[in-house]
């Protein structure tokens, strides 16, 4: 069923009335500052006489009308429909958006704002293809998924799908390729949206629209079957109201009833889904009973049933057991008179204010996505419950804003260059993405550009992200990658690709790279390499080559090369010089491996054999059976499989704080001066709350070098490494080693 445009007011000029048309709209929507609506719809009016009509005669202005009358029917508040008729000017560069704000206020400003960012999805592709990540299904779930996370103002969502029921509406006279395009969009993303978010009065003319341009025979043919029996079907309907309402009047049941309209493409659907034809989808024929108190739709069922023969297997009780979304109603069939089937549903008039309004749960009802995730499922609902909260306090804005606090997004939504959507880990980097993309390309990534500007290969990437990965034939992964420090890696899947790269070189070439890394960390540690036969039988190697080939394979981190020297040297010197183990715990606190840990009670503590967390690593707490503790990285594919399956094993731990002996280190940070970088160090100190005993800066004008010496009070060899790491990475820093007096 298409839905036609609301005829507008007229003023003598052949132009709309723009007064009348507020005072209408205001009507139906709640409007405390009508002027102020006015002063919008002008202001976009003047903007689009200043710039330029669409080739197709159309125009953003009137557009962003019929946005407003869309959404007045939804209830949205006066800010939003402010922005829906500011909204194309601003997207076609009429109307700067800076203007809006001071003009309108920042809350309208950000919602264009966010309809904008919701734009990029136009551009995204949509149609399988050679190149395509994942089936065509995956991708547009995750179109679908990256939507809703770029939405923190449900109205945003609501002006997007109002805006695209009118760019659909507008394409009738464009070219097949373009309404193609715009209708594919529509029916792989925005109608699933408005399902999800149960607003059926768009969802119904969305799916409609599109199957018109993207199905034109087949839907001619169905709109003609219905066009053609129009008149008997309507006749028919209407000689079963008659019947059916007297028999309600009889029970003393006050009912409104009405025949359901049909949507042309939930007929092809079904006739799709069942091999049937038009004849048999009995639902053609339909009639929905609104009545008053509960009882009522049970009594109403009741003279249904007593009326016509009900058909097995159709009959759902959605009050008695509602769905788990609350979705509530009585939907049975029935052979009706002259032996036609006839479908049914029964609901209170609350009931069906509800769900024609998306109070209730339409995306899980007759939807197709069950195996949609947990957390994404959360979002819909949370963005649903806002709609239910705003019909009963009106102030969506700020339920919005609170509810937002407490919503953990389980994911990002980045782009490739193809318009593809990637979902991936929180955190997750440039170099991340290049390794989800295919392991090669990741192998052989040099530089990482992001939504145009070259960024580190540790980049931490955002939601709507578009990232371009770029690669060299010669280019190998470095064993740097594997440096946690360094941030360049967050997700296990990349780590492995990374670290079965390695394993699959030639030995001589592992033994070759760890034997560079290892000597490089004790030279800017300051010990000697005469302790390296020591630290390979400490770590349990046969000989010092089979220490330096695991950590060429990433098989050994170079921090437990810092953790086994750093408990030689304990041994050696009686604990006198680096006794690091704390003198005493807080009363939770607990030690495992020479490192404390908080959180965990008087339980004994366990590192976890699969993943070997180190101090400073994102942890968890598994509880066994026997009531110790093992902790795991939160990264660790078993910590992973707990959170995912919700275990109630898991407990919140972290590292625990160590106040006993701290023991100074001096370290000497040489790089080429420039402004800002005193304050870029300070900030590595200040995130690894360090406590800098002393710090000292000298500058040597001819070579523009500077030379950053402080003395640091620290736990460990290895939290000093962390830090030297992290300091390394900041623009300029050519070498940061300990300094030995």
């Amino acid at each position: 069923m298409v839905k036609v445009r609301q005829d507008r007011p007229v003023a003598e000029d052949g132009h709309v009335d723009l007064l009348a048309w507020v005072e209408a709209l205001g009507q139906r929507a709640h409007l405390p500052h009508p002027e102020r609506l006015l002063a919008a719809v002008e202001l976009a009016q003047r903007a689009e006489a200043a710039g330029r009509i669409w080739a197709s005669g159309e125009s953003g202005f009137e557009m962003g009308l019929e946005m407003a009358d869309i959404l007045a029917d939804l209830r949205v508040d006066e800010d939003g429909l402010v922005a829906a008729v500011l909204y194309r000017a601003v997207r076609e560069e009429q109307l700067p958006l800076a203007e809006v704000e001071a003009g309108f206020g920042s809350a309208v400003a950000h919602l264009i704002e966010g309809v904008l960012r919701m734009a990029a999805v136009s551009a995204l592709q949509l149609t399988p293809s050679p190149r395509l990540l994942g089936n065509a299904d995956e991708q547009i779930e995750n179109v679908r998924k990256m939507l809703v996370a770029l939405v923190d103002d449900v109205r945003v969502a609501l002006l997007k799908l109002a805006e695209r029921t009118c760019v659909i509406r507008a394409v009738k006279s464009a070219s097949p390729e373009r309404q193609e395009r715009v209708a594919r969009e529509v029916a792989d993303v925005y109608a699933p949206l408005a399902h999800r978010l149960g607003i059926g009065q768009l969802r119904w003319e969305l799916e409609d629209l599109a199957f018109r341009y993207l199905e034109p025979e087949a839907y001619r043919r169905i709109a003609a079957l219905l066009k053609e029996r129009r008149e008997a079907r309507q006749a028919y309907i209407d000689g079963v109201i008659e019947v059916l309402q007297r028999e309600l009047r009889a029970a003393g049941i006050d009912a409104d009833i009405q025949g359901r309209p049909k949507h042309i493409y939930s007929i092809w659907r079904k006739m799709q889904h069942k091999g049937v034809d038009f004849d048999e989808i009995y639902d053609v024929r339909a009639l929905r009973i609104l009545v008053g108190p509960l009882r009522d739709c049970y009594g109403a069922l009741g003279v249904v049933h007593a009326l016509w023969r009900h058909v097995p297997h159709e009959f759902d009780d959605y009050i008695a057991t509602p769905k788990e979304n609350g979705y509530r109603s009585i939907h049975t069939a029935v052979i009706g008179p002259e032996g036609k089937h006839l479908e049914v549903q029964i609901r209170t008039h609350e009931m069906h204010d509800e769900a024609e309004l998306g109070v209730c749960a339409h995306w899980v009802y007759k939807g197709s996505d069950a195996t949609a995730d947990r957390l994404y499922e959360e979002k819909v609902a949370w963005l649903r419950q806002v709609l239910e909260w705003q019909e009963e306090l009106g102030d969506l804005g700020q339920l919005g804003e609170s509810l937002r606090r407490d919503f953990d997004q389980d994911r990002i939504y980045v782009l490739t260059p193809e318009g593809h959507v990637l979902g991936m880990e929180p955190g997750s980097t440039a170099l991340d993405f290049a390794y989800r993309i295919h392991t090669e390309i990741g192998h052989r990534c040099r530089a990482a550009r992001v939504d145009g500007r070259i960024v580190p290969l540790n980049h931490p990437l955002q939601t709507g992200e578009k990232v371009e990965i770029l690669t060299d034939e010669d280019a190998e992964p470095s064993s740097s990658w594997l440096n946690p420090n360094l941030g360049f890696l967050r997700t296990s899947r990349a780590r492995a690709k990374v670290q079965a790269y390695f394993r699959a070189r030639d030995r001589e070439r592992n033994v070759a790279d760890g034997r560079s890394i290892v000597m490089r960390e004790l030279e800017r540690m300051v010990i000697h390499p005469d302790e390296l036969p020591r630290l390979a039988e400490a770590l349990r190697f046969a000989s010092v080559d089979e220490l330096f080939h695991a950590v060429g394979t990433g098989d050994l981190r170079p921090s437990r090369v810092l953790r086994a020297a750093q408990h030689l040297n304990d041994e050696q010197s009686g604990g006198s010089q680096l006794s690091l183990l704390p003198s005493r715990f807080g009363a939770d606190d607990a030690v495992a491996g020479g490192a404390a840990f908080s959180g965990v009670g008087n339980r004994s503590v366990e590192l976890g054999v699969c993943c070997q967390p180190q101090n400073g690593d994102a942890i968890l707490g598994e509880v066994l059976a026997r009531g110790g503790v093992v902790v795991h990285r939160r990264d660790c594919a078993h910590a992973q499989r707990l959170v995912r399956e919700q275990s109630p094993r898991v407990i919140v731990v972290g590292w625990g704080q160590v106040p006993g002996q701290r023991v100074p280190f001096d370290v000497r940070i040489s790089a080429y001066n420039r402004a800002g970088l005193l304050h870029d160090v300070s900030a590595v100190f200040a995130a690894e709350r360090v406590d800098v005993l002393s710090s000292t800066a000298t500058t040597d004008r001819e070579t523009s070098t500077a030379v950053i010496e402080a003395t640091l009070e620290l736990d460990s060899l290895e939290m000093l490494g962390r830090i030297m790491d992290r300091i390394s990475q900041i623009p300029n820093v050519i070498d940061v080693r300990r300094s030995s007096g």
